[in-house]
């Protein structure tokens, strides 16, 4: 076994002595976002700090804990904050949690960010459903040897977001009333938010919203095997003409202010799994 592989089995080993039973759904909460745990009814929660080998957030907006507990009905594991490259962590290291998770027995995963828009169409606070991204302005966490335990050498990722996850969210949404997006996902290190002329190229290649997470974390989810669902909550605009700039308290003020919608369709979208 890899260092990698061992690390994951002391890591899901210690998990399993907090708590016996399962959940195949887990939901990773981006900046700002991370209320929805008080929605769960939550029968353990574990710091990062406590697990053997997991990262630990250091951006402000992230709880940092792992949830275990009951969400509308159904158990789910919830990450309630993340990690991202720009805090120093490898891509491995990033995508470590979804590994973890596939190895505690999740088979889908839920993911939320928040994101800048490009499209001129956006608005802040839209919600963007992502329906494919582009991951070349990051690190890819499978580099390095492969670990045949956890998935084959080249993953197929022509369908990194599952179109029957993205078509109940779309019903959810007309449902309630609820406005949504779909759109591409540029991934870039950070921590720096973009140029003008930076986002003028990410425009121009086909990207609707642009961050700084997400994309690693998918990619390691598909490579194991699990269905992906990801969304974007626009918290700031790329493309505008005035000369204004765009700091981090504004984005998680954005993000807290979407945060109810996202919460009913990410509850809704868990009792139809």
């Amino acid at each position: 076994m890899s260092v990698t592989y061992q690390q994951l089995v002391e890591t899901t080993a210690f998990i399993r002595t907090r708590i016996h039973t399962e959940a195949t759904i887990g939901i990773i909460l981006g900046s700002g976002l991370g209320n929805l745990a008080t929605e769960i009814k939550t029968e353990i929660a574990i710091p990062y700090s406590e697990i053997p080998h997991f990262p630990v957030s250091t951006v402000e907006g992230h709880g940092g804990n792992l949830i275990y507990g009951e969400l509308n009905g159904v158990k789910v594991w919830v990450m309630q904050g993340r990690f991202h490259y720009y805090e120093g962590y490898t891509a491995q290291q990033v995508a470590y949690p979804v590994r973890a998770l596939h190895m505690l027995g999740v088979k889908t995963v839920l993911l939320s960010n928040a994101a800048g828009g490009v499209n001129p169409n956006f608005q802040v606070g839209d919600l963007m459903i992502i329906k494919d991204h582009i991951s070349l302005f990051t690190s890819n966490p499978l580099l390095g040897k492969n670990e045949e335990k956890l998935g084959t050498r080249f993953p197929d990722m022509s369908e990194p977001y599952s179109k029957i996850l993205i078509k109940k969210v779309e019903a959810i949404a007309a449902a309630h009333q609820i406005k949504l997006h779909q759109g591409v996902y540029l991934g870039v290190t950070g921590p720096t938010f973009e140029t003008r002329a930076e986002y003028k190229l990410i425009r121009a290649v086909g990207g609707d919203a642009v961050g700084m997470s997400t994309v690693q974390e998918s990619i390691a989810a598909i490579h194991c095997g699990m269905d992906v669902f990801a969304i974007s909550v626009i918290t700031d605009l790329g493309i505008r003409e005035e000369e204004n700039t765009i700091t981090h308290e504004e984005v998680l003020q954005a993000a807290k202010d979407a945060e109810p919608k996202l919460t009913l369709l990410f509850k809704e979208l868990v009792k139809n799994l």
